[in-house]
């Protein structure tokens, strides 16, 4: 008859091997030396390379051995990650041992097992050391850097195998050299240091706005051709210099027989140069022989392509090319520079605000006011398909493009477009007011005008002379005479 099975562990019996109580010790051990390698972890991607040659120059201690490790930190990180696991799961499986030979192997071991190292893992390894690296980065990296060091040496062969092995079986990119796999997890980054209070709010556009220069195109930040300023390239240079201080640019494109035939350049200092220069033939030069190259780049080019493009050339103004090969408008490095800092202004620059109340009931917007705030201002419904702002508006109205003091209404809106002093045909703002009872009365009588001017009646009496017109019935005469008529049968 076979003997009974015997139960492979009783409870409260002691297991070969180390006591309990040393077993309990070497896990927290180890716990201990997991914090220690996330401490380290934490530290090290917080701790820049730039920043640790800095305070190696300068002669602190450890520096110098923290600079190399940053320097090759993706690998560093790694390794440490490898290394808190292993004493993370070493740990537990001592704590396991010891619970199985306190309560017997069951449901009670597994969950105090799992509840205890729960905590510790959380307290001791996951939140206290990690939040110790990232708050004194650099303190404790040059602490451990010499021990990270020694262990990347030692240890390298392991890590490189083990990361090789998680590529072949990650499908996709598998292991990522860096911290950050998307631009998208950068932009979340800084929107977390600004949360914190890590970067100001204007920092953090500034940033996010260097990233959005590579996604904007030069079309999207011009001067449109309608706002540039030119001069043609048979004026002489007094005429130019008044169109400088007029204007209050510094650089201004020249033109030949249309905006569309750019030749180049004319620069004030140029100018200056020339007129002020004691030459006495220089008041009867002409633009085209003072004029510069002129740069031309196509519509469509990314913005932070051209900022390098322009800061390689040593240029600060381009003409910008349509896709028809006709002129779209004009670029400076100003223009780029407000997409990532915000609008500049200087002394020739208005300041307007987009909506200005007038005291007769008038609105002053801008331009480039969008037709939608338009619509919201006067509650009324705009056509918005075709066009986006209020001058867009005005020349859809006209049917040509608007100059200073075109006229026109929408809707029961009349638009009237004002100028800039110094801006050639250029429309800076546009007043808008609804059409009054009045407006209506002077537009129908205008309208019953123009009808009575083109009456073939009336034009035929005016061509006949008076002596005729006398002879010839009213309309109502003739109606009359129409009425006392017999119907015919």
């Amino acid at each position: 008859m076979a003997a009974p099975p015997v139960p492979l562990v009783a409870a409260g019996a002691p297991t070969a091997g180390l006591p309990d109580l040393q077993l309990l010790l070497v896990a927290a051990a180890l716990v201990v030396l997991a914090g220690i390698f996330a401490m380290a972890d934490a530290a090290l991607g917080a701790v820049s390379p730039a920043q640790a040659g800095e305070l190696a120059r300068d002669g602190v201690r450890g520096a110098r051995t923290l600079q190399i490790v940053a320097a090759d930190a993706v690998r560093h990180i790694n390794l440490l990650l490898l290394l808190r696991l292993l004493c993370e799961l070493t740990a537990t499986v001592l704590v396991a041992l010891v619970a199985v030979d306190t309560f017997g192997a069951g449901v009670t071991a597994a969950l105090i097992t799992a509840g205890a190292m729960t905590v510790v893992s959380f307290v001791v390894v996951g939140v206290a050391p990690r939040t110790i690296g990232r708050q004194h980065a650099y303190a404790v990296g040059r602490i451990t850097a010499p021990l990270v060091r020694w262990l990347g040496r030692v240890l390298n062969p392991l890590a490189s195998l083990l990361i090789l092995i998680g590529n072949a079986v990650t499908p996709g990119r598998g292991f990522r050299e860096g911290p950050f796999a998307t631009q998208i997890e950068l932009r979340e980054l800084v929107d977390l240091a600004e949360q914190r209070g890590v970067v100001e709010h204007g920092e953090r556009q500034m940033i996010h706005s260097v990233f959005a220069l590579g996604d904007t195109i030069v079309r999207e930040v011009m001067v449109p051709r309608t706002e540039m300023v030119w001069i043609e390239a048979h004026k002489r240079l007094p005429q130019a210099l008044t169109l400088f201080l007029r204007s209050g640019f510094s650089r201004i494109p020249v033109i030949g027989e249309s905006v569309d035939d750019v030749l180049g350049v004319l620069y004030l200092k140029d100018v200056i140069r020339q007129t002020q220069g004691g030459d006495p033939d220089a008041n009867d030069r002409a633009v085209a022989e003072v004029m510069r190259t002129a740069t031309f780049v196509p519509e469509s080019k990314p913005v932070d392509d051209l900022l390098s493009e322009m800061q390689a050339a040593r240029t600060h103004m381009v003409i910008v090319v349509d896709e028809y090969g006709g002129t779209g408008g004009l670029v400076t490095i100003e223009d780029i520079l407000e997409e990532i800092v915000g609008e500049i202004t200087d002394e020739y620059d208005v300041e307007r605000p987009p909506v200005e109340r007038l005291d007769d009931g008038e609105v002053r917007v801008t331009a480039r006011l969008p037709v939608e705030t338009l619509g919201e201002l006067f509650d009324v419904e705009l056509p918005a398909d075709e066009v986006e702002t209020v001058g867009g508006l005005l020349a859809q109205a006209l049917g040509r493009v608007p100059i200073p003091g075109a006229e026109a209404e929408v809707n029961g809106l009349r638009l009237l477009a004002e100028g800039t002093t110094g801006r050639r045909n250029h429309i800076d703002s546009v007043l808008v007011r609804r059409v009054s009872a009045a407006d209506q009365r002077d537009r129908e009588r205008d309208q019953r005008e123009r009808d009575h001017d083109h009456d073939p009646v009336r034009a035929s009496d005016r061509e006949a002379g008076p002596e005729f017109r006398a002879e010839q019935p009213t309309r109502e005469e003739h109606s009359r005479s129409e009425e006392r008529q017999p119907a015919d049968a």
